[in-house]
Protein backbone atom coordinates (compact mmCIF):
# COMPACT_ATOMS: atom_id res chain seq x y z
CA UNK A 1 0.00 0.00 0.00
CA UNK A 2 1.34 3.35 -0.82
CA UNK A 3 2.31 5.87 2.01
CA UNK A 4 -1.36 7.41 2.95
CA UNK A 5 -0.57 11.29 3.92
CA UNK A 6 -2.54 13.75 3.14
CA UNK A 7 -1.79 17.96 4.27
CA UNK A 8 -4.70 20.48 3.75
CA UNK A 9 -4.70 23.64 4.36
CA UNK A 10 -8.46 25.67 5.58
CA UNK A 11 -8.41 29.36 5.09
CA UNK A 12 -11.51 31.77 6.54
CA UNK A 13 -12.41 35.03 8.10
CA UNK A 14 -12.61 33.17 11.41
CA UNK A 15 -9.62 30.61 10.88
CA UNK A 16 -6.59 29.56 9.08
CA UNK A 17 -5.36 25.98 9.46
CA UNK A 18 -3.22 23.15 8.16
CA UNK A 19 -3.37 19.97 9.22
CA UNK A 20 -0.65 17.34 8.16
CA UNK A 21 -1.70 13.58 8.85
CA UNK A 22 0.15 10.21 8.56
CA UNK A 23 -2.09 7.33 9.59
CA UNK A 24 0.17 5.16 9.22
CA UNK A 25 2.83 6.81 11.75
CA UNK A 26 3.62 5.69 14.86
CA UNK A 27 2.27 8.17 17.00
CA UNK A 28 3.82 11.73 16.81
CA UNK A 29 2.09 15.21 17.11
CA UNK A 30 2.82 18.73 17.17
CA UNK A 31 -0.02 21.19 17.69
CA UNK A 32 -0.14 24.83 18.02
CA UNK A 33 -3.84 25.81 17.95
CA UNK A 34 -4.09 27.88 21.11
CA UNK A 35 -6.34 25.33 22.46
CA UNK A 36 -4.14 23.74 25.06
CA UNK A 37 -7.25 21.41 26.46
CA UNK A 38 -7.77 20.09 22.80
CA UNK A 39 -4.10 19.29 21.90
CA UNK A 40 -4.14 17.67 24.98
CA UNK A 41 -7.54 15.51 23.27
CA UNK A 42 -5.82 15.29 20.16
CA UNK A 43 -2.59 13.92 21.53
CA UNK A 44 -4.25 10.75 22.96
CA UNK A 45 -5.69 10.45 19.34
CA UNK A 46 -2.56 10.81 17.84
CA UNK A 47 -0.74 7.98 20.49
CA UNK A 48 -3.52 5.57 20.40
CA UNK A 49 -4.56 5.55 16.94
CA UNK A 50 -0.65 5.39 15.65
CA UNK A 51 -1.08 8.41 13.53
CA UNK A 52 1.14 11.43 13.08
CA UNK A 53 -0.50 15.14 13.32
CA UNK A 54 0.52 18.02 12.67
CA UNK A 55 -1.89 21.10 13.34
CA UNK A 56 -1.21 24.49 13.25
CA UNK A 57 -4.32 26.94 13.96
CA UNK A 58 -4.75 30.63 14.00
CA UNK A 59 -8.57 32.08 15.05
CA UNK A 60 -10.42 34.33 16.41
CA UNK A 61 -9.93 32.94 20.47
CA UNK A 62 -10.70 36.47 21.41
CA UNK A 63 -14.45 35.84 20.52
CA UNK A 64 -14.61 31.89 21.71
CA UNK A 65 -12.90 28.75 20.59
CA UNK A 66 -15.75 27.29 18.63
CA UNK A 67 -14.54 28.33 14.97
CA UNK A 68 -10.84 26.98 15.81
CA UNK A 69 -12.31 23.81 16.94
CA UNK A 70 -14.78 23.44 14.79
CA UNK A 71 -12.04 24.54 11.84
CA UNK A 72 -9.57 21.60 13.30
CA UNK A 73 -12.22 18.93 12.94
CA UNK A 74 -13.14 19.92 9.40
CA UNK A 75 -9.37 20.17 8.40
CA UNK A 76 -8.60 16.27 10.39
CA UNK A 77 -11.49 15.17 8.31
CA UNK A 78 -10.44 16.08 5.35
CA UNK A 79 -6.42 15.31 5.46
CA UNK A 80 -7.63 11.75 6.62
CA UNK A 81 -10.13 11.50 3.78
CA UNK A 82 -7.36 12.12 1.43
CA UNK A 83 -4.88 10.14 3.02
CA UNK A 84 -7.04 7.37 2.89
CA UNK A 85 -7.35 7.23 -1.14
CA UNK A 86 -9.68 4.91 -2.64
CA UNK A 87 -10.49 3.06 0.11
CA UNK A 88 -9.03 -0.04 -1.10
CA UNK A 89 -7.89 -3.00 1.55
CA UNK A 90 -8.85 -0.97 4.55
CA UNK A 91 -10.55 -2.64 7.55
CA UNK A 92 -13.38 0.42 6.91
CA UNK A 93 -15.05 -0.39 10.37
CA UNK A 94 -12.86 0.18 13.55
CA UNK A 95 -14.41 0.12 17.14
CA UNK A 96 -13.27 0.57 20.74
CA UNK A 97 -14.36 0.62 24.59
CA UNK A 98 -11.37 2.63 26.67
CA UNK A 99 -11.86 2.83 30.67
CA UNK A 100 -10.14 5.50 32.72
CA UNK A 101 -10.82 4.95 36.04
CA UNK A 102 -14.50 5.24 36.69
CA UNK A 103 -14.90 6.81 33.24
CA UNK A 104 -15.83 4.57 30.26
CA UNK A 105 -16.56 5.21 26.36
CA UNK A 106 -17.32 3.18 23.36
CA UNK A 107 -16.37 4.50 19.90
CA UNK A 108 -17.62 3.06 16.50
CA UNK A 109 -16.17 4.52 12.84
CA UNK A 110 -17.56 3.02 9.37
CA UNK A 111 -15.34 5.01 6.48
CA UNK A 112 -19.17 4.40 4.37
CA UNK A 113 -18.65 7.89 2.64
CA UNK A 114 -22.11 8.75 4.30
CA UNK A 115 -21.24 11.19 7.03
CA UNK A 116 -23.07 10.71 10.36
CA UNK A 117 -22.58 11.47 14.13
CA UNK A 118 -24.07 9.79 16.90
CA UNK A 119 -23.16 11.67 19.91
CA UNK A 120 -24.42 10.17 23.50
CA UNK A 121 -22.50 12.05 25.59
CA UNK A 122 -23.07 14.07 29.13
CA UNK A 123 -20.62 15.44 30.94
CA UNK A 124 -20.98 16.59 34.75
CA UNK A 125 -20.08 20.18 34.14
CA UNK A 126 -20.08 22.16 31.39
CA UNK A 127 -16.35 23.16 31.15
CA UNK A 128 -13.01 21.31 31.62
CA UNK A 129 -10.70 24.42 32.40
CA UNK A 130 -11.97 27.06 30.38
CA UNK A 131 -12.59 24.26 27.84
CA UNK A 132 -16.26 24.41 26.92
CA UNK A 133 -17.17 20.76 26.09
CA UNK A 134 -20.03 21.55 24.12
CA UNK A 135 -17.43 22.13 21.47
CA UNK A 136 -16.38 18.12 21.10
CA UNK A 137 -19.65 18.09 19.47
CA UNK A 138 -19.08 20.14 16.99
CA UNK A 139 -15.23 19.30 16.59
CA UNK A 140 -16.30 15.41 15.89
CA UNK A 141 -19.08 17.03 13.54
CA UNK A 142 -16.78 18.72 11.09
CA UNK A 143 -15.14 15.57 11.45
CA UNK A 144 -17.40 13.16 10.03
CA UNK A 145 -18.72 15.50 7.64
CA UNK A 146 -15.89 16.25 5.48
CA UNK A 147 -14.33 12.54 6.71
CA UNK A 148 -17.59 11.10 5.02
CA UNK A 149 -17.95 8.81 7.90
CA UNK A 150 -20.37 6.98 10.01
CA UNK A 151 -19.27 7.91 13.99
CA UNK A 152 -21.08 6.92 17.30
CA UNK A 153 -19.79 8.02 19.96
CA UNK A 154 -20.79 6.67 23.75
CA UNK A 155 -19.71 7.60 27.26
CA UNK A 156 -21.34 4.82 29.13
CA UNK A 157 -20.32 6.44 32.44
CA UNK A 158 -18.44 8.99 34.21
CA UNK A 159 -18.43 11.37 36.72
CA UNK A 160 -15.20 13.18 36.16
CA UNK A 161 -15.19 15.14 32.78
CA UNK A 162 -11.26 15.17 32.20
CA UNK A 163 -11.83 11.50 32.51
CA UNK A 164 -15.03 11.27 30.56
CA UNK A 165 -13.49 13.64 27.33
CA UNK A 166 -10.27 11.42 27.58
CA UNK A 167 -11.58 8.08 27.07
CA UNK A 168 -13.77 9.54 23.87
CA UNK A 169 -10.52 10.83 22.36
CA UNK A 170 -8.48 7.53 23.03
CA UNK A 171 -11.38 5.29 22.05
CA UNK A 172 -11.72 7.30 18.45
CA UNK A 173 -7.73 7.03 17.91
CA UNK A 174 -8.25 3.04 18.54
CA UNK A 175 -10.84 2.71 16.76
CA UNK A 176 -9.55 5.06 13.57
CA UNK A 177 -6.69 2.74 13.80
CA UNK A 178 -8.78 -0.32 13.23
CA UNK A 179 -10.76 1.14 10.37
CA UNK A 180 -7.69 2.50 8.21
CA UNK A 181 -5.96 -0.60 9.21
CA UNK A 182 -4.50 -2.76 5.55
CA UNK A 183 -6.79 -5.93 5.27
CA UNK A 184 -4.52 -8.44 4.41
CA UNK A 185 -7.59 -10.74 3.28
CA UNK A 186 -9.03 -7.20 0.93
CA UNK A 187 -5.83 -5.92 -0.81
CA UNK A 188 -7.32 -4.11 -3.25
CA UNK A 189 -10.26 -4.81 -2.94
CA UNK A 190 -13.14 -2.18 -1.78
CA UNK A 191 -15.15 -3.25 1.36
CA UNK A 192 -18.07 -2.54 0.14
CA UNK A 193 -21.14 -4.42 -2.14
CA UNK A 194 -21.61 -1.16 -3.83
CA UNK A 195 -18.05 -1.32 -5.01
CA UNK A 196 -16.94 1.83 -3.79
CA UNK A 197 -16.84 3.98 -0.82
Amino acid sequence: MSERTAKVNRDTLETQITVAVNIDGSGVSSFHTGVPFLEHMLDQVARHGLVDLDIRAAGDLHIDAHHTVEDIGIGLGQAVRQALGDKKGIRRYGHAYVPLDEALSRVVIDFSGRPGLEYQVTFPRARIGDFDVDLFHEFFQGFVNHAQATLHIDSLRGVNAHHVAETIFKAFGRALRMAVEPDPRMQGVTPSTKGSL
